[in-house]
């Protein structure tokens, strides 16, 4: 097994935050330059407005580009494995701050599906460096080529029977929706009353009222949408822009009222994820090879077949799940189906249960070990192979006329090694004793030994291998005590 590591070639953080005066959201900046990243989720903080004391969310997402190409071009080239015989991690580090931080969280990696741009902003203190909808990221826009998505829909000339108490239901891609009624006895229209008062068959005027009511749900911020009217049309735009491209749609109202007509605006943003209906989960077992879901769903702790999912934030949603075990029969892979109530399915995952096992008393073997070829120093651009010796630490031989001049090795099938700095104890490459054994140990004839690329060392400090071999008896993998010492130079000097 090997280890290839890829850098990242940009990143940012984009933030739904308020500035420091407590009024204005910071969705506009961007911190492509900054030299950390920042994740927090802040809820219930009393921020000021207008009107009143406010309790809101504030979030942050940390966007990354990896280089894919050259990924791919390696995977081509033979440097990397095929699909499916490789795995990826990504690694980050803590960065250190006065601030206070969680005891627990959990960060969830999603890819997306627009490119996006880094852009030059460093401010992460009060948000002022804005792309102004130029170049960067943030978290209304991916990039400065960017469009607000449009609607249009057409005022009908209408009595005031036929208009009253009639609705129009808009709703914006951040699934904000408000119903509009349709009121006789105002000609001033609210933010969720369309004023009929003065628009007794005239299509203008009630396009005029229309647009009217919108706006002033927008500036209530119960809509990300505003609108315009020009003769008995009402143009409706939502205020996050998107990617060029995004479709527009178009609803002209017809018939004898709007009661039945639905305005829905169409994606912006590029950091959109979303669902229809109520989500469900429903467990399911494999198939006879054990790699998709098979057969009905399977009945939960509760007797139902499904559970009903939440949404955490935007493209993010959790579900408490419970199964018996079967003692005679266990599943080795459970498959999560989310789907809604019409039977659409959203996403198939897979769960591995973990069993839990008493542990046999028994003694732990003792090992003297040993890296034959183990140098002092290393270049950070050197690929270097490290040659295990092993042996039993109380190994009694048995006695010959004639000696053998070389010492019999013990082959260990199951040895991984990890790295750590000396200076701090920084766990730089950690076992691979999961799935993946990306670094287990091979061996030949010969013993045990492992190839290690210097690349993934940041050069001028000294590092440690240590090394833990899997015993079958306790089914756990036991640290070695032994500690191998060396350092990574820029250059041979």
């Amino acid at each position: 097994m090997g280890i290839k590591r890829y850098t990242a070639d940009a990143d940012n953080t984009i933030v739904s935050a308020y500035q420091s005066n407590l009024s204005t959201r910071g969705t506009g900046s961007n911190t492509g330059q900054a030299d950390v990243l920042e994740v927090f989720s802040i809820y219930g903080r009393q921020q000021a407005s207008s009107s009143a004391a406010k309790a809101s969310q504030e979030l942050s997402r940390v966007l990354i580009k990896f280089p894919v190409d050259t990924i791919s071009a390696d995977r081509t080239a033979g440097k990397i494995a095929a699909s499916g015989s490789v795995s990826f991690y990504l690694r980050m580090f803590g960065a250190g701050t006065s601030k206070t931080v969680p005891r627990d969280y959990k960060l969830v990696a999603q890819a997306i599906s627009q490119s996006w741009e880094e852009g030059d902003g460093l401010d992460l203190e009060n948000y002022k460096d804005k792309t102004n909808n130029g170049t960067g990221s943030n978290w209304i826009n991916a990039n400065g080529n960017s469009q607000n998505a449009t609607a249009t829909l057409t005022a009908l000339s209408k009595t005031a029977g036929q208009a009253n108490t009639r609705t129009l239901v808009i709703t914006d891609i951040a699934g904000n929706s408000v119903t509009f009624t349709i009121d006789n006895s105002i000609s001033t229209s609210t933010a969720t009353k369309i004023a009929f008062g003065n628009a007794n068959s005239n299509a203008s005027q009630f396009a005029t009222n229309i647009a009217a009511a919108i706006n002033a749900a927008n500036d209530a911020e119960s809509l990300n949408v505003s609108a315009s009217a020009s003769s008995a049309t009402v143009t409706l735009t939502q205020t996050a822009a998107g990617l060029a491209g995004n479709e527009n749609s178009s609803l002209n109202v017809t018939g004898t009222g709007i009661d039945e007509s639905v305005v829905t605006m169409a994606s912006s943003g590029g950091y959109q994820y979303s669902g229809g209906g109520e989500l469900s989960a429903s467990l399911y077992s494999g198939s006879s090879d054990n790699s998709v879901p098979s057969g009905s769903k399977l009945t939960l702790y509760n007797g139902a077949t499904s559970a009903t999912g939440g949404n955490v934030s935007t493209g993010i949603y959790s579900c408490s799940i419970a199964i018996t075990r079967s003692l005679s029969n266990p599943i080795e892979t459970l498959y999560d189906v989310w789907h809604n109530g019409a039977g659409t399915q959203y996403f198939t995952g897979s769960i591995k249960p973990i069993v839990l096992s008493s542990a046999n008393s028994t003694r732990e073997p003792i090992y003297y070990i040993s890296i034959t070829n183990l140098q002092n120093k290393y270049i950070r651009d050197q690929k270097a192979r490290f040659n295990v010796f092993i042996r039993e630490k109380y190994w009694s031989p048995t006695i010959y006329t004639k000696a053998s001049q070389t010492p019999a090795t013990i082959v260990m099938p199951s040895a991984s090694y990890r790295v750590t700095r000396t200076l701090d104890g920084m766990e730089a490459v950690s076992y691979g004793t999961g799935s993946d054994l990306h670094t287990v140990l091979s061996y030949d004839i010969d013993g045990n030994y492992f190839d290690f690329d210097m690349n993934l060392l940041q050069p001028g400090y000294e590092y440690a291998f240590k090394l833990s071999f899997y015993d079958p008896e306790l089914t756990s993998w036991q640290e070695q005590n032994e500690t191998f010492k060396f350092r990574v130079e820029d250059y041979e000097y």
